[in-house]
């Protein structure tokens, strides 16, 4: 009888059969990225027209291709089909602020609890420094940015890849809320100062407070979208 073959030969020999990965997903993929990266910057606004064709050529990929990436930010909920119209960048209503401030109270604690060492306070510090000098130029857009950075690192303190991985997508989604405010200043300008406290009392270790501090912010924030949302003005 011949000798079993050994595990390191098993492995080898099931990986071997394995089909090879298609280029075609991961391009997908790569090409969603681009998109995401455009609509968290607000380079495209909500309601805008994603046509095939000319994203297949500016990005020399298969309109296949740019299909697949447009299922998967629909998944994402970035993007909408208008039947027999095409693919638009969606317009964030008022259930869907709800539904993003509802995940944001639910995950964004657990990053404030997660912060344990002066490198994270640091990193957000500099985040901070960053937005107070585009406030200071005027660039809001950039304080924008800089506020969806600060509140990124504070979901990458919980150190879980899938935490950080679905609040991609709702920065994504949260900055095509944004875009309903034409007064990017007012939008910006109060949350800048409250970045700062509440990274004062996280550095402070006060961490209640700053929990305290974070929900009350997070419903400021999402009364400022709601009034705009329904055209009304903020109680």
């Amino acid at each position: 009888m011949p000798p079993a073959p050994d595990r390191a030969h098993r492995t080898d020999a099931d990986l071997a059969a394995l089909p090879s990965l298609p280029r075609r997903a991961s391009t997908a993929e790569a090409v969603a990225g681009v998109l995401r990266g455009q609509i968290s910057e607000g380079r495209i606004l909500p309601g805008a027209q994603l046509r095939e064709e000319h994203l297949a050529a500016a990005l020399e990929v298969s309109r296949n291709t740019v299909r697949e990436a447009f299922r998967l930010l629909a998944h994402e909920r970035l993007v909408e089909h208008a039947l027999h119209r095409g693919v638009f960048v969606r317009t964030v209503g008022p259930d869907g602020i709800r539904e993003m401030y509802r995940t944001r109270r639910l995950v964004e604690p657990i990053g404030v609890r997660g912060i344990t060492g002066p490198d994270q306070v640091s990193a957000l510090r500099d985040v901070v420094t960053r937005g107070t000098a585009a406030a200071d130029a005027g660039d809001w857009e950039g304080v924008g940015t800089a506020d969806i950075d600060f509140h990124r690192l504070l979901v990458g303190a919980s150190d879980s890849v899938h935490l950080s991985s679905m609040f991609e997508g709702l920065l994504a989604e949260l900055r095509l809320a944004f875009l309903r405010l034409p007064d990017r200043k007012a939008l910006h300008e109060p949350f800048l100062a409250r970045n700062v406290r509440l990274l004062d009392l996280i550095e402070a270790g006060d961490t209640e407070a700053a929990l305290a501090e974070l929900d009350d912010y997070l419903v400021a924030a999402e009364t400022q979208l709601l009034a705009a949302a329904t055209n009304r003005n903020p109680t």
